[in-house]
């Protein structure tokens, strides 16, 4: 177990004599969407009035290059990435998948069990990957932790969601452990819950947050932006045709552009995008970037997947978006585009239409996110919702 923290010390009070705790949980076996929306949530619980005392536990090693909040540190676990069969084993190690398991749902008992947390929040898997996540909710429930699913916006197309959410046996989990849900979305733009199976009990504990959007950059005014077009294609393990159709795109006269591939993408396609680069005075390759955010909001346009943490971060920095949704193995982004362009949020483009040509009329004539709608206040939403959690009395609960 590796542990990352920041430099901070404790300076509050909070429950009782100490400041109250709350755990932070995703499995990051695909992507970096589950620890950035962590992240996120993270920065926003440690600005508010509470200041908890914060454990991100997380196998995505990227969060050890992001500037972690205030009396926040980070657990580290053993990778897992999905293979081609479309089913999971570790990342890195040459274990069997059965003892890597073993090992990821140990670390998450003992550092879940001594953390103690008033609050954990689990990120989309109410049982972690594979049920890694059993042995701590067990725990946790029966000394009264308020444990609070935190579901994206959209999970899936409606057959594809449902098929999943039983197969996950979600309902059953919810109805064993949970206290709360939160979707981090407008409900009136797209209800990811709709013909989900939901324990009646539970139906009055689902608060729709509002996306966890503004506040996580401050938008510039027109004259502070620069003359910058942004390529993302999140992780990067399924981004080629957009990372290539984008490296290939003139640029508005003046401007530069930055395209960040994503630590996942393949090295031969790293490669073959940083010769394109290479051969024009107007285009950077990076892989990472510790801070996307920041890059959004200086820039005067944006191309990217319609990852939700990507798409929340251009509209909370007010910058034009162009996204060309994955479509495939899951409609997820395809059903945000749709739903968010419908709202005037977003521009959308189908990657069956994509090409060079289609990203420069485009940035010809980028949208205005400004005349869109939407609740896009889920992190001081969230911020409030935890203060009423800590605020309220503890009870021990029974796990059948």
């Amino acid at each position: 177990m590796t542990i990352m923290t920041s430099d901070a010390r404790d300076t509050g009070a909070g429950v009782g004599e100490r400041a109250p705790r709350v755990a932070l949980y995703s499995h990051d076996a695909m992507g970096l969407g589950h620890i950035r929306r962590n992240l996120a949530l993270a920065r926003a619980l440690a600005a508010g009035g509470a200041r908890p005392d914060i454990l991100l536990l997380t196998s995505a090693p990227e969060a050890a290059c992001h500037a972690l909040p205030d009396r926040t540190d980070v657990v580290a676990l053993p990778g897992v990435a999905k293979n081609a069969r479309g089913s999971y084993g570790p990342r890195r190690l040459s274990l069997a998948g059965e003892h890597l398991a073993r090992i990821r749902a140990d670390i998450l008992r003992a550092a879940l069990e001594g953390f103690a947390p008033d609050v954990l929040i689990v990120d989309k898997h109410a049982r972690g990957l594979g049920g890694e996540l059993e042995g701590a909710l067990d725990a946790l429930a029966r000394r009264g932790t308020r444990i609070v699913l935190g579901l994206r916006d959209v999970l899936d197309a409606a057959p594809a969601a449902r098929r999943d959410w039983r197969a996950a046996g979600t309902a059953r989990a919810l109805e064993r452990w949970y206290t709360d849900v939160w979707v981090y979305g407008d409900r009136s733009v797209h209800d990811p819950l709709e013909g989900l199976e939901v324990p009646p009990d539970l139906r009055t504990r689902v608060a729709y947050t509002g996306y966890l959007a503004r506040g996580r950059v401050a938008p510039l005014r027109g004259e502070a932006r620069e003359r910058l077009v942004v390529g993302m294609v999140g992780g990067g393990s399924d981004g080629q045709a957009l990372a290539h159709a984008f490296a290939r795109a003139d640029l508005p006269a003046g401007h530069r552009g930055v395209l960040v591939t994503g630590p996942q993408m393949p090295a031969r396609d790293r490669e073959d995008l940083a010769r394109l680069a290479a051969r024009r005075a107007d285009l950077e390759v990076r892989t990472f970037v510790p801070d996307g955010s920041d890059l959004i909001a200086r820039a005067s346009a944006v191309v990217a997947m319609g990852g939700y943490n990507t798409v929340c971060e251009a509209l909370a920095a007010g910058t034009p978006i162009l996204v060309v949704p994955r479509v495939r193995p899951r409609r997820e982004q395809l059903v945000r585009a749709v739903a968010m362009r419908r709202r005037g949020l977003i521009d959308a483009l189908h990657p069956d239409d994509l090409s060079p040509a289609a990203i420069e009329r485009w940035l010809d004539a980028p949208g205005d996110p400004a005349a869109g709608t939407g609740n896009l206040d889920g992190l001081a939403t969230v911020a409030d919702l935890f203060g009423a959690l800590v605020a309220a009395p503890r009870r021990e609960r029974t796990v059948a």
